[in-house]
């Protein structure tokens, strides 16, 4: 392959990305502001996360979220082959993943929907997220 065979295919790649980063980062946008958020906070790193638990669950959950991750992180460095921190941190990605999928439902519930369309955020999240975002569905509010 030569070089400018490799230049075409990483800029198409490159564009391609691009164009799904806008559209996803407009469908974010329009689920934002269906919740009555500013759209622009959809994509401020780590705060979009604290914006999206706030419209849907609660924040004391999204700071259990990210020290979970935060110390998965640091025990994954520090901690070494240690068998005790391996469940510790297999523990903390368990409580990040149902804490994650609940995230999803009570994103789905806001916006009136079921566990039907949980299911599709959790396996299907692009798809799902663009008919939040572009379908008919309104925000109804956090459902406790």
């Amino acid at each position: 392959m030569s070089t400018s065979e490799m230049w075409t295919i990483m800029g198409t790649y490159f564009g391609v990305l691009l164009v799904f980063g806008v559209i996803w980062i407009i469908a974010n946008w329009r689920i934002y502001s269906k919740a009555g958020e500013a759209g622009w906070k959809c994509i401020i790193p780590i705060y979009n996360t604290y914006v999206l638990y706030k419209f849907t669950w609660k924040t004391l959950f999204f700071w259990i979220f990210w020290i979970s991750n935060i110390a998965i992180s640091m025990l994954n460095y520090f901690g070494g082959t240690n068998k005790i921190v391996a469940v510790i941190v297999l523990c903390l990605s368990l409580l990040s993943i149902v804490l994650a999928i609940i995230q999803m439902h009570k994103l789905s519930v806001s916006f009136g929907h079921g566990v039907g369309f949980t299911l599709g955020l959790i396996f299907l999240n692009p798809i799902f997220t663009l008919i939040l975002a572009f379908g008919s569905s309104e925000y109804i509010g956090a459902q406790d």
